[in-house]
């Protein structure tokens, strides 16, 4: 945990943010892999971390925004508890630990919340992403499930949003740190990746590295040589020389922050000039969206200037055709970049997704487009200094909506189908993802960068 005095400040700017009612965040429990005493690892809510700071199943924290006190509800471990698990703090002296003077019985905030109710007062809550939340606030009000949905408080989610945005220095230790268990598991991602090898063994042991830092994955490893596929989770094929093996994964600090890199490699160690053709334009646009972050830049219009990147070069090699302005403004060059430059991150590896992704990355002056392509932006207002980002450009060979574009004849006068069919329909994907931290002037790598040119790579693999 961070000194109890930043969970004291950030409660106090939440307050100060809301008016009348209370402000609850339930923590998870336990949730059974196949058996209740057979527990999947357990992950605290991020934003009941952020406020309240403990990683122990079977909390709930409360804000009285009228009496300005704050509780934390739990039940002391018992005898039986402590025999299996060891000497574990009381209640009392987890408030302590995060400047809560209140504290009461789990099974006593169904009174404080029914009474509030019955008060006509606002029980603020941020929506709910698990079954048993919802079940347990229904029982807790003595309300249906399905009424559950009516409590999810807009106003909350609106200052959650605003807090969790800005990062703060405290939390940037925490990403660096992250950061650098990145670096380890995907350089050793890198020197694997040799013919024959299975990409169940790189993905094993890449997930051992961040479990061997103390944390976990960040995300499920997406780690294929078929990268066409945007989240490929298979990890059943044996790698191919002349394949490229793509690589998105990150680690979770003990804190739960995360980091999220995507590298692509040539198995085998040595890239062939088609590669490098695809995979420098990708870089390129990688590395020009980063010089273009700075606070009050909306992130839509990075994202276009990258697609402009992906866009020309692709033109340049007889991809695509006609003026690039027109085809990124009629969204063609999404045949080959189906997904958005990047999302926020933080505690989350898509930082706040759970409070609504619309509410996160897009705001009064910029709403989500629906063109394919630019729809899938997860981002698009203007960046604050403060913002912790992903810049993730990537081109992709996707056979069945190369097929079906080709068949319906969409965006043709911007792309030479027959030679995307005959040369490139097996070549994969290639995607080149950093972590970006945004500056008072611009833009920072969080951490030290995971090798990303062709002689970068290449060198690290012959490592």
């Amino acid at each position: 945990m961070f000194k109890k005095e930043v969970y004291i400040e950030r409660r106090k700017k939440l307050k100060e943010k809301l008016k009348g009612g209370l402000i609850l965040f339930l923590g998870n429990t336990e949730s059974a892999c196949n058996y209740t005493d057979n527990a999947y690892h357990f992950r605290q809510d991020s934003t009941f971390t952020y406020f309240f700071g403990l990683d122990i199943p079977g909390l709930a924290g409360l804000i009285d925004l009228d009496s300005g006190k704050e509780y934390l509800f739990g039940t002391d471990f018992s005898i039986d508890d402590i025999i299996w698990m060891g000497p574990q703090p009381k209640i009392v002296e987890l408030a302590a630990e995060i400047g809560v003077k209140n504290t009461e019985v789990l099974t006593q905030l169904g009174n404080y919340l029914r009474n509030a109710k019955n008060q006509n007062r606002n029980i603020h809550v941020l929506p709910f992403y698990r079954g048993d939340s919802i079940i347990q606030f229904s029982n807790f009000l003595e309300i249906s499930h399905a009424e559950a949905e009516d409590y999810e408080s807009l106003e909350l989610i609106k200052a959650v949003v605003d807090l969790r945005s800005i990062k703060d220095q405290h939390e940037v230790e925490e990403l660096i740190k992250a950061s650098a268990i990145g670096y380890k598991m995907h350089t050793t991602a890198m020197k694997m990746a040799k013919p024959g090898i299975y990409e169940q063994e790189i993905a094993g042991t890449v997930e051992g590295i961040a479990l061997a830092h103390g944390g976990m994955l960040s995300f499920p490893i997406i780690l294929s040589q078929n990268g066409e596929t945007l989240h490929n989770h298979y990890h059943g094929n044996m790698l191919q020389e002349g394949k490229l093996m793509l690589t998105d994964t990150g680690a979770e600090t003990s804190m739960h922050y995360a980091s999220d890199h995507t590298r692509t490699v040539p198995v085998g160690g040595k890239f062939s000039q088609k590669q490098k053709d695809i995979y420098n334009i990708v870089l390129e646009a990688n590395n020009h969206a980063i010089s273009l972050i700075k606070p009050d830049v909306p992130y839509r219009d990075i994202h276009l200037e990258s697609a402009k990147i992906i866009a020309q070069g692709l033109t340049d090699l007889g991809i695509m055709k006609g003026n690039v302005e027109d085809a990124v403004r009629d969204g063609a060059h999404a045949m080959f970049m189906p997904h958005g430059l990047g999302h926020m991150m933080g505690m989350d590896v898509h930082d706040m997704e759970g409070l609504g992704e619309d509410h996160v990355g897009y705001d009064n002056e910029f709403k989500r487009a629906t063109q394919f392509g630019l729809r899938g932006l997860r981002l698009g207002r203007r960046l604050q200094e403060g913002f912790v980002i992903t810049t993730e450009p990537g081109i992709y060979f996707i056979p069945d909506l190369i097929k079906k574009w080709k068949t319906e004849n969409i965006n043709a006068k911007y792309i030479n189908f027959d030679k995307v069919l005959d040369e490139y329909v097996d070549f994969g994907g290639i995607r080149l993802e950093d972590d970006i931290l945004v500056t008072e002037t611009g833009a920072q790598i969080i951490g030290k960068r995971i090798p990303i040119t062709v002689e970068e790579v290449e060198e690290t693999m012959k490592s």
